[in-house]
């Protein structure tokens, strides 16, 4: 590979683990350099297949029923002939995989933790891309967080606390009406050069959380976390250091 920045930042940028600033000067070399467009876009794509449904497989009948009739062996009267000690080590790691393969194959909501997101990662993305279609975007066009917060009022039944960050680089761009998992949440909008961030905000009765890891899937990437009765998840193809600015910004 001939670009010194396809060496040692593509793989950097797409983890998130470069700064504010080397992320801006990454993007902007994007712009003129095929080659390193081409690693990055390899890369989103790989990531993008590990996450697919179709790597994983439900376990085959007969090692089912192996499992089941183990199982009944192990679980017969005190009487019953001895099960050798290797048996019992095979019925052991029998479950695990099964267990294991169950697990990978189940949906999975937004962030497997107690503190979960009451929507999935696939509903919170369509949501993203769905705004970004011509026309969807904003409902309320503003920068003025005096304008985007009433304009709430009445339509939902909360008004989410609404800031501009345009100091910090993050200006508000405007605010719209969204449905996550059948509920009517705000959206709130903002920006970072080209980039399109949304924050989408509930209600919640659940006790206050940290900023929760980024989740990552078809190159966008989200956080999550709640704060004063509020619910958040913020949503971009931002890089996720500066996503997280933002979520910090918010959270304060």
């Amino acid at each position: 590979m001939g670009c010194d920045y396809g060496r040692t930042v593509v793989h950097g940028y797409l983890d998130g683990e470069l700064d504010a600033t080397r992320s801006a000067e990454f993007e902007h070399h994007l712009e003129s350099c095929r080659e390193c467009a081409k690693v990055l876009q390899a890369g989103e794509s790989l990531r993008s297949s590990l996450t697919s449904p179709s790597l994983y497989e439900p376990a085959p009948l007969e090692l089912r029923k192996k499992i089941r009739a183990d199982l009944d062996a192990a679980t017969q009267p005190a009487a019953a002939p001895r099960i050798p000690v290797w048996r019992w080590f095979a019925v052991a790691a029998a479950i695990l995989i099964v267990a294991g393969i169950s697990w990978y194959s189940w949906p999975r909501p937004l962030i497997d933790s107690a503190a979960s997101a009451p929507f999935t990662a696939t509903e919170l993305i369509d949501a993203h891309v769905r705004s970004l279609q011509p026309g969807h975007l904003t409902d309320v066009l503003s920068s003025d967080q005096h304008t985007v917060k009433p304009w709430f009022d009445g339509k939902l039944a909360f008004v989410p606390p609404v800031k501009d960050f345009s100091d910090e680089g993050f200006p508000l761009i405007g605010a719209r009406l969204d449905v996550l998992n059948g509920q009517n949440v705000a959206a709130l909008v903002y920006g970072r050069r080209k980039h399109v961030i949304n924050v989408f905000v509930l209600p919640t009765r659940e006790p206050d959380t940290p900023i929760h890891p980024p989740g990552l899937r078809q190159g966008y990437q989200w956080f999550h976390w709640r704060h004063q009765g509020m619910e958040y998840c913020a949503i971009s193809d931002l890089s996720g250091s500066e996503l997280h600015e933002l979520a910090q910004l918010i959270y304060q």
